[in-house]
């Protein structure tokens, strides 16, 4: 029982502790390449898969009534907005070349990212709004799908991307991840027949948290992955990770600090703090340097660990009241 109870309350950092050890073996023992190979493209593939089935778990606990914008949505966005504005005006500003853009775009993927699809489960586990935070999710989604367009080809001069190519490649992944399983839950949850199939879905506890826990084992492989393979100088990995961990205190802090003029100090500080990095790193290997996919990478460990140990924070208040 110990042993569960351990599992239980520490799931999130023996997720990505597994996941980045479970990589270190099959990249450093050369009896596994064969296995290394053949697990790599059903990790690629099942990914987004657990993205979707975690919006979908999520969805069929919503209700789809509540989904409307509130106050607090429009001040994190327009943060999240000027953020993106500082780094846009660095580049351009001082015309960042070689390393140095590579640095700020990293830094940029972890806040041009919109909100991640995991923001509500931890909401929930916080005791915070599940709808707010999954409308937060939607807005800045389409957020997302319009700066990205007019952002990406500033950075990237020689980039042949249109405004439409972009927003149709974007659009598509996230109708994908975010509006099918939304449909898919609205339909589970208003169809009678499937009425028995809802309520085992919504009575299973904390069923999306493992979920994401799970995701988050192969997303943690994949970053640790990514910084071993960066053909680039141990320097230059190590001003992305701690300025994204920097970046990372700073968003969750904005974040609720804006929340608590709504009391609503939880679902900010998640909608604000908490990135998709998963699309972050897809979009960063699409349309700029494959380099600057290490920011996102090491944002996940970051956001997590502080997710960690805000629902630390959440059982031991729990435990004692």
């Amino acid at each position: 029982m110990d042993i569960v109870r351990f599992i239980k309350n520490w799931t999130l950092p023996l997720a990505m502790g597994i996941g980045a050890l479970v990589y270190l073996i099959f990249a450093f023992v050369p009896q596994l390449d064969e296995a290394a190979t053949f697990f790599a493209p059903i990790c690629d593939t099942i990914m987004p898969l657990f993205m979707f089935l975690i919006l979908f778990v999520t969805f069929c606990k919503v209700d789809f009534r509540a989904l409307r914008p509130v106050a607090w949505h429009w001040w994190v966005l327009l943060l999240n907005f000027v953020f993106v504005l500082v780094c846009m005006g660095l580049v351009l500003g001082f015309h960042l070349q070689g390393d140095s853009l590579i640095l700020v775009e990293a830094i940029l993927m972890c806040i041009i990212s919109p909100g991640a699809t995991a923001s509500a489960v931890v909401t929930q586990k916080l005791g915070g709004s599940l709808e707010e935070t999954t409308t937060h999710t939607f807005l800045s989604n389409f957020v997302t799908v319009l700066l990205v367009p007019i952002c990406f080809p500033m950075l990237e001069k020689g980039m042949d991307l249109s405004f439409l190519s972009a927003f149709f490649a974007i659009l598509y992944k996230v109708a994908i991840v975010l509006l099918l399983p939304m449909l898919l839950a609205y339909i589970v949850k208003h169809t009678p027949a499937l009425h028995r199939f809802h309520l085992w879905v919504i009575s299973v506890k904390d069923l999306s948290y493992y979920l994401w826990a799970a995701s988050l084992l192969i997303v943690t492989g994949t970053t640790v992955k990514n910084i071993v393979h960066a053909e680039t100088t141990v320097t230059l990995l190590m001003a992305i990770g701690l300025l994204g961990l920097v970046l990372c205190v700073v968003q969750f802090a904005v974040g609720k600090f804006i929340g608590h003029y709504f009391k609503r100090v939880i679902e900010a500080g998640q909608a604000m703090g908490q990135k998709n990095t998963a699309f972050a790193i897809w979009m960063a290997y699409t349309f700029l340097n494959p380099l600057s996919s290490v920011g996102p990478g090491c944002y996940i460990l970051w956001q997590n660990i502080i997710n960690s140990f805000e629902i630390w924070q959440k059982r031991k208040a729990d435990e004692a009241a």
